[in-house]
């Protein structure tokens, strides 16, 4: 045992004065090149160690990073964000070479659980769709990064987010980064008197934009509100998580996104809709309605008498002048919105069964726009998509490929319902609501968002699910 000792001793200081000799190196080199990220070296090799070791805790870590990750335009149309990205792929080829060599470990309730199986289906298709694409590349890019998405956010998390204490460390390992980015957007905010037209102004670097802001908050507040019956009432944790529940409330409302509130009020609803039953009914309820609304819209072309005044259709920097104009059909980002939605109508005629690609919208969609829903941001010099990610669905995997989603959508709220009341478990019975009710904000936001695939959405979507699934798994064993 000595001599065993003496050997990782050894081992250890030659890993250290290798590290140590590295660092300096790194040091020298950037100074003398002056090309300074250089100096990140060590803390990458640093990481990789740690990952082959233990991948546990940086997935932990993983999660604190993604409040605090910026996205990077990189040449070439590429872009990435730091430092999640890179992390979420060294985890996911780790996840798979532990699978490869332990499969026996693995839980196979979850790998053939229903949900599971719709994922293999949703992702499926969208390899199908990728095959047949009008462009190729772009869409092999929006494969790859489903990939790591759902093998890191899914699969992964799945192995280590599978009891109580998980769901806790996930919590607080999301909400103090969270809370950090809070009180700086807030703090740069109040040196412009939290005005509507600075908000745009102040997220930098942690947010691209007010909806990306909006959105973690909102799909965050389920998590706030039932962790602080995790402790006793007034007790330090409690009246910390509600007095940052408060804080939250107020950042939300000083992003003013429009899309957030909504979202917040429809997952109030959705809380007794889950208590008392009503799922499906409230489903099959959404489902006859849009079928409804578009069939009315698209009737002798209808969807034409809400063609806005192209002067009149203008940015507004009062955000009671811009809710005013909402419901007016005269804000320039919701007749945006209108514009493009419009277009994918035409897009999905054109090709309804495999659509055009996946990430193909942008390079597709302008041919099928029409003229009379125009505004003054049209031409898009951002490169935005469609702001609907059922409608990009429809567009880039056509109408097979919306059914599918959909039919993941609507499976895990119905099932996920039924875990809720058959585990009899308080404390469990919360995990599963504050799973629902994240997926649920998250859908809303989907509405007139494209947000699943952004480092901010995706891994908590993602994981709800993968939380679903544990739970039901695990009250299956227990039964």
């Amino acid at each position: 045992m000595q001599n065993v000792g003496l050997r990782i001793s050894k081992s250890s200081q030659w890993l250290f004065y290798g590290f140590s000799a590295i660092t300096l190196l790194s040091l020298f080199m950037a100074v003398i090149t002056q090309l300074y990220y250089i100096i990140a070296l060590p803390a990458f090799l640093l990481l990789i160690y740690f990952t082959i070791v233990d991948f546990r805790a940086i997935f932990f870590i993983l999660l604190a990073f993604i409040p605090l990750s910026t996205e990077i335009i990189l040449p070439n149309g590429f872009g990435t964000d730091l430092p999640t990205e890179p992390i979420i792929v060294g985890l996911m080829m780790v996840y798979l070479l532990f699978v490869s060599r332990h499969s026996e470990r693995m839980e196979a309730g979850f790998f053939r659980h229903p949900i599971t199986t719709l994922l293999y289906l949703h992702f499926g298709w969208i390899l199908i769709t990728t095959l047949t694409s009008s462009l190729f590349f772009i869409s092999f890019k929006y494969l790859l990064a489903k990939f790591w998405y759902i093998i890191t956010f899914y699969f992964l998390a799945g192995m280590l987010v599978r009891k109580e204490r998980d769901v806790r460390q996930v919590f607080w390992f999301i909400f103090i980064p969270l809370m950090v980015t809070i009180f700086y957007s807030l703090a740069k905010h109040s040196a412009y008197g939290f005005s509507f037209e600075s908000v745009f102004r102040v997220l930098h670097p942690f947010y691209r934009n007010h909806v990306a802001y909006a959105a973690i908050l909102a799909t965050f507040v389920p998590f706030l509100w039932f962790a602080r019956q995790w402790y006793p009432i007034f007790s330090f944790k409690w009246l910390l998580l509600a007095g940052s529940l408060l804080i939250v409330l107020i950042a939300i409302q000083l992003s003013y996104t429009r899309a957030a509130y909504a979202a917040i009020f429809i997952a109030m609803g959705a809380y007794f809709i889950i208590r008392f039953k009503l799922m499906k009914y409230a489903l099959a309820a959404a489902t006859i309605a849009a079928i409804a609304l578009v069939t009315y819209l698209v009737a002798n072309n209808r969807y034409l008498e809400f063609a806005p005044n192209y002067e009149q259709t203008i940015t507004h920097t009062d955000f009671n002048n811009l809710l005013e104009a909402t419901y007016q059909l005269e804000d320039i980002s919701t007749m945006e919105r209108v514009f493009r939605w419009v277009a994918a109508g035409y897009m999905s005629k054109e090709k309804p069964i495999f659509g055009f690609g996946p990430g193909n919208f942008y390079s597709f969609y302008w041919p099928y726009t029409v003229n009379s829903f125009e505004t003054y941001v049209s031409d898009n010099p951002e490169r935005s998509g469609i702001h609907s990610y059922y409608l990009m669905v429809l567009v880039e995997q056509g109408y097979t490929g919306l059914i599918i989603y959909l039919a993941l959508l609507f499976y895990i709220l119905i099932r996920g319902e039924q875990i809720y009341h058959k585990i009899q478990n308080i404390r469990k019975k919360q995990i599963v609501m504050i799973a629902l009710l994240m997926i649920i904000i998250i859908s809303a936001l989907q509405l007139i968002n494209d947000l699943l695939e952004t480092d901010k959405i995706g891994p908590l979507f993602f994981m709800a699910m993968a939380i679903l699934v544990n739970m039901d798994v695990e009250s299956k064993e227990q039964t």
